[in-house]
């Protein structure tokens, strides 16, 4: 054996022996503190003897954590990935009741509630103790991070750049843009205007996730008219973040495109609503029904959580934030402010789970990806964006979050400096958000209530509480193993029940469920004449689309507007102050197979900068209007300009185009595609060597914000 063999044998056994001997200083300080764990005999015992019962537990427990842990979170892949969550604490401490049963004489002993505590304090120091000691010796923190990549095979020398796809989602961009100017993002604004640079895109009407991500992965959106629509010809109600519709969705798009998608080879996807044509998945909502270890995107979770030291950090940073949430909606309500939304019930929860559980898990698999040397990874975190739905887009809160979110993208690039390849970062968002008064806290009634009204329909005066939009609460769902938004029955609009009212963010749409084709304006004004007069002169209302049988669709609006939509003009009527694009992004939907009877956009006030959303948010995307229609594009200087000199990028399925070409950029001639660099298809982010997937100072996200 050589010298430097040598040396880096006894550097690792250096770095064992330090980490046995402060978790047996941990040990002995637990049993001192807590009640009902002792580490002596009835009789007592020496400090020598207590030290050497100390020492002879933490070695147990370690071992045990080495061995058996991964062995039991493999076992429990059907459990719920919350639920995982919290039950990884009862099985660590199961563990260390078991090391100390193996400590000789039986002078180990510890009530369980007390070996849950001890297990999880010995876990997040050992973790902590390990990663200090391996930052100090460059080697061997170099060597650490291809363990925990779970590198099977290194990509070729020479190989080509990979390229990591993050996306902040629902961050507008002047959000950005001021975030960057204020400070609050400090690795994004070194980056910007050095190593990158920054422009901004236009969305489609449908300015939301489904719509965007889509594309933007797949290369299209054709008719994804909204958030949530009703198809008339199969009578389902479609919802995004629904698992069985993300599925659909993507099946349509890679059937019309006759491509995978953008990551179709040795690509990853994280956090994402949709696959790309990645084998890695996870976290994708298009994949969460499936069953199989390969393919169910709740590996991200197990994988994750297969680490104590994780859980026990997620889980403390889970309730920080619940209780950040409730300290902030409370110091909302004694401000004052307006507007406001309800924020109690179950949305805290939401939040943490959002904001720390998905972003951790996300964080942590993109770093494994870049280590392993994957070509291609796109991840979405979801935190501003839902976050902004009920706090408001340019709030203190939101800022908060905008400021872990960069953190979060320095992590990866550190990470990406041990990778065995050199990556290029691109950040881009999927939308903006507008802000604004809702719709029914502006006028008093919901637009289903207005449609009803329209149509002289009863009216209910019950207050109800629409479903928000954010994609966390798809993602949460598939967690718990619920059922996605409106699935426990199954049942299909009835037939004969009048109007399908739905919202997204400041779109609604309307259909009639009993009419197999989509209504035209005569059609309506015989049913409900009252109804499309009603809508387009709403003060809360900006234009209404409806298909016309003598001009073809038209656009309706106040003080008796009306257009065909073959003429409109960015400066029709009610459209000029929505800005540039408007009238082509109408003609497009209004093409789509499952457009609406009628297309409902809500007003918008540049003077104000302000919408009204139909749905209970304060920050809302969907529709046109304000900042939710411009997204960001972040790109390294290296690559090809999106677009020309002076030309605007506009649509998801342009920078999807944009996406591949640099993908392409870099990679030697004739090679449009690499091998997967692993032997195995599982979906899991990697791990340790001794089976844990880390979170730790440097690493991973600051759970404490």
């Amino acid at each position: 054996m050589g010298l430097g063999r040598w040396r880096s044998a006894s550097r690792a056994a250096l770095r064992v022996v330090v980490v046995w001997a402060v978790s047996t200083l941990t040990l002995l300080v637990l049993a001192g503190a807590l009640p009902d764990f002792r580490l002596q005999s009835d009789d007592g015992d020496s400090a020598t003897r207590t030290a050497v019962t100390a020492a002879w537990g933490a070695g147990a427990f370690g071992l045990l954590g080495a061995l058996v842990w991964p062995l039991v979170v493999r076992a429990l892949l059907l459990v719920p990935a919350l639920v995982l969550g919290v039950l990884v604490f009862f099985l660590n401490g199961s563990l260390m009741l078991v090391a100390l049963w193996l400590i000789p004489d039986g002078r180990g002993e510890a009530d369980p509630d007390n070996a849950v505590v001890v297990a999880a304090v010995m876990s997040a120091v050992a973790s902590a103790t390990s990663t200090a000691l391996a930052v100090g010796d460059d080697d061997a923190y170099r060597r650490r991070l291809y363990r925990l990549a779970g590198r099977r095979t290194a990509p070729a020398p020479g190989a080509a750049p990979g390229t990591v796809f993050l996306q902040l989602d629902g961050v507008g961009h002047r959000v950005l843009r001021d975030a960057l100017d204020a400070g609050l993002m400090p690795t994004l604004a070194a980056w910007e205007g050095v190593t990158h640079r920054l422009v901004p895109w236009r969305t489609d009407w449908s300015s939301q996730t489904g719509a965007s991500q889509l594309a933007l992965l797949h290369g299209t959106n054709h008719d994804v008219p909204a958030f949530r629509w009703y198809e008339k010809d199969t009578g389902r109600l479609m919802v995004s973040n629904r698992p069985a519709a993300a599925a659909e969705l993507q099946r349509r798009a890679a059937a019309r495109t006759g491509d995978p998608g953008l990551l179709a080879g040795d690509g990853a996807s994280r956090g994402n609503l949709f696959g790309g044509g990645a084998e890695q998945l996870a976290l994708v909502l298009s994949v969460s029904g499936r069953r199989g270890p390969g393919t169910r995107s709740r590996a991200g979770y197990f994988a994750y959580f297969r680490d104590p030291a994780n859980a026990t950090r997620t889980a403390v940073s889970f309730v920080a934030e619940v209780f950040r949430e409730v300290g902030q909606s409370l110091a909302a309500r004694l401000r004052g402010d307006r507007p406001r939304v309800p924020r109690g019930g179950l949305y805290p929860f939401v939040r943490a789970f959002a904001t720390v559980v998905e972003r951790d898990v996300v964080v942590a698999a993109v770093m494994g990806d870049v280590l392993a040397g994957r070509t291609a990874v796109y991840a979405d975190l979801v935190a501003y964006d839902e976050v902004a739905h009920h706090s408001g887009p340019y709030g203190g809160d939101a800022a908060k979050v905008l400021e872990r979110l960069d953190r979060c993208v320095g992590l990866i690039a550190k990470a990406a400096g041990h990778a065995p390849r050199p990556y290029r970062i691109v950040l881009l968002s999927d939308h903006g958000q507008s802000f604004g008064e809702t719709f029914e806290s502006a006028y008093g009634l919901t637009l289903r209530d207005l449609v009803r009204a329209g149509c002289g329909l009863p009216v209910s005066r019950r207050v109800r509480h629409g479903a928000g939009g954010a994609e966390a609460r798809g993602a949460l769902r598939s967690a718990l193993h619920r059922p996605a938004e409106g699935e426990r029955g199954g049942e299909p609009p009835a037939r004969g029940a009048g109007p399908v009212v739905l919202a997204s963010g400041n779109l609604g749409l309307v259909s009639f469920p009993d009419v197999p084709h989509r209504m035209s304006r005569e059609e309506l004004d015989r049913r409900c004449p009252g109804l499309l007069g009603t809508l387009a002169g709403h003060p809360g209302i900006g234009f209404v689309l409806v298909r016309s049988e003598r001009h073809g669709s038209v656009v309706l609006g106040a003080n008796g507007f009306e257009a065909p939509v073959a003429e409109l003009t960015d400066t029709s009527g009610p459209l000029a102050a929505f800005g540039p694009g408007v009238a082509a992004a109408i003609r497009r939907t209004d093409a789509f197979p499952h457009v609406a009877d009628v297309m409902v956009n809500s007003m918008y006030d540049p003077g104000t900068d302000r919408v009204h959303a139909f749905e209970d948010q304060i920050g809302s995307h969907g529709g046109l209007g304000g900042d939710q229609s411009e997204a960001f594009l972040l790109w390294p200087r290296e690559l090809s300009a999106p677009v020309a000199e002076g030309g605007a990028l506009v649509g998801a399925e342009a920078v999807h185009r944009v996406l591949r070409r640099w993908l392409e950029e870099g990679r030697p001639p004739g090679r449009h595609a690499e091998t997967p660099v692993t032997s195995t298809q599982e979906s899991s982010p990697p791990r340790q060597a001794d089976g844990t997937f880390p979170v730790v100072d440097g690493l991973a996200p600051d759970k404490n914000g």
